[in-house]
C-alpha cells in the first residue's frame, strides 16, 4: 500500500522516526517527509541517509499553516510529535497541552483539509488512568483524534491511533541511563524495585503502527499485547549483561510516575476486540442522547479487568537478558563498554 505513496512523519527525528526510516527507505515508498523544529537533529538525519526520498520540513504541530503546507500531497500520516518527558510535563503542564492536545487538533485538521487518505496518531500507556501531565494530555489527544473522526467519511480520511508501552533504549527512556550509570561507575538508580512497565521494543511499536494502518476502522485504537518486567530486574539484567558491580541504589518515584501502567481500561476491556497479538477499541459512536445513556447502556464493564504491566505475564529474568542483548542499541553500548 505504500508504493508509490508520500508518508509524512511528525516528530520524524527521534527513535520511532528513525526506525520507520530504517523499515522503509530501501522499498518502493515515493516520499518520506520528516516534520520537526529541530533543525540540527535534521541536518545529522540529512547527512547520514543522504537519500533523495527523504524530505525535510521544519515546523511545528503548535503552527498550522506550516503543518498544512507540509502536508500538501501527502497521502499518509504517522504523528508522532509530542512532549514526552513525565517530569518536565508535570513542570510545563501548558507546554504539553500545546502540542500534545492542540498540535494534535491541528494535524488532525489540515490532513483532512488536503484529503490525507489515513493518519496513525501515536498514544501511549500513561493516557489509561492517567495521573500525570504527559497521560492526560495524551488521553486527550486520544479524544480529539476520536471526535474527529466522527465527523470525516471513510472514503476521505481515515483517523486512528495506537498506544503502547515504554519503548526500550528509546530516548529518554532508562535504558540508556542505567547503561551510562554503568559505564561512568555510579550506582544505578531505580525509582521503586516493584515498579513493572511493559517490555516494547522499537519493531515492536512500527509492527503496531502498520497494523493500525492496515486494519483500522474510523477512530480505532489498537494495543499490541506485551510482558512485562519490574525496573529492579531491568538494572539487574544490565549489570549482568555487562558484567558491572555498579551499587543499585533505590530513590523513589519522580514527579508523576505511576507503580504500574495499563494499556486497556476495565471499561475499554469490555468493548475491546480481542485480535490475537492485538486489542482493538473502537470508538464509542453512540449520538449524544443522554436519554439513550440513561435507559440502555452498552456492556457491564464490572466483568473485567483493566490489562496493565502488574496482569499480564511476567517475563522470566533470562527472557528479560535475551531481549535486552537483541537490541542493537544494548549492543552497541556493549562493545563499546568492552572496548
Amino acid at each position: 500500500m505504500f508504493t508509490g505513496k508520500t508518508l509524512l512523519i511528525t516528530g520524524g527525528t527521534g527513535s520511532f522516526g528513525n526506525a520507520v526510516l530504517n523499515r522503509f527507505i530501501n522499498t518502493d515508498i515515493k516520499e518520506i517527509r520528516i516534520f520537526s523544529r529541530d533543525e540540527k537533529k535534521q541536518d545529522d538525519m540529512r547527512r547520514e541517509l543522504n537519500n533523495d526520498k527523504v524530505k525535510f520540513h521544519i515546523g511545528d504541530v503548535r503552527d498550522y499553516n506550516s503543518l498544512f503546507k507540509t502536508l500538501k500531497g501527502v497521502d499518509y500520516v504517522f504523528h508522532a510529535a509530542a512532549l514526552k518527558q513525565v517530569p518536565s510535563c508535570e513542570f510545563y503542564p501548558m507546554e504539553a497541552i500545546k502540542t500534545n492536545i492542540l498540535g494534535t487538533d491541528n494535524l488532525l485538521n489540515a490532513a483532512i483539509e488536503n484529503k490525507v487518505k489515513k493518519v496513525v496518531v501515536l498514544s501511549t500507556d500513561k493516557a489509561v488512568y492517567p495521573i500525570n501531565a504527559m497521560g492526560m494530555s495524551k488521553a486527550m489527544l486520544e479524544k480529539v483524534m476520536v471526535a474527529a473522526s466522527r465527523n470525516v467519511n471513510d472514503d476521505e480520511t481515515i483517523l486512528c491511533g495506537t498506544r503502547y508501552g515504554n519503548v526500550m533504549a528509546s530516548r529518554g527512556s532508562v535504558i540508556p541511563l542505567f547503561i551510562q550509570q554503568i559505564v561512568e561507575g555510579t550506582p544505578i538508580t531505580v525509582t521503586d524495585p516493584n515498579m513493572t512497565r511493559f517490555m516494547m521494543t522499537l519493531e515492536n511499536a512500527i509492527d503496531l503502527v502498520l497494523y493500525a494502518f492496515l486494519n483500522a476502522r474510523q477512530g480505532d485504537i489498537f494495543v499490541q499485547k506485551a510482558p512485562a518486567a519490574t525496573i529492579l530486574e531491568l538494572a539487574s539484567a544490565l549489570k549482568d549483561i555487562f558484567n558491572a558491580k555498579n551499587e543499585i541504589k533505590i530513590i523513589g518515584t519522580r514527579h508523576g510516575e505511576k507503580l504500574y501502567e495499563a494499556l486497556l481500561t476495565r471499561e475499554e476491556m469490555a468493548i475491546a476486540e480481542d485480535l490475537g497479538d492485538y486489542y482493538r477499541i473502537p470508538a464509542d459512536n453512540r449520538e449524544l442522547n443522554y436519554e439513550k445513556y440513561i435507559s440502555c447502556g452498552k456492556s457491564i464493564s464490572s466483568d473485567f479487568k483493566d490489562y496493565n504491566s502488574h496482569s499480564t505475564r511476567r517475563l522470566t529474568y533470562e527472557e528479560l537478558k535475551k531481549l535486552l542483548l537483541s537490541l542493537d542499541y544494548v549492543q552497541k553500548e556493549l562493545k563499546r563498554f568492552k572496548g
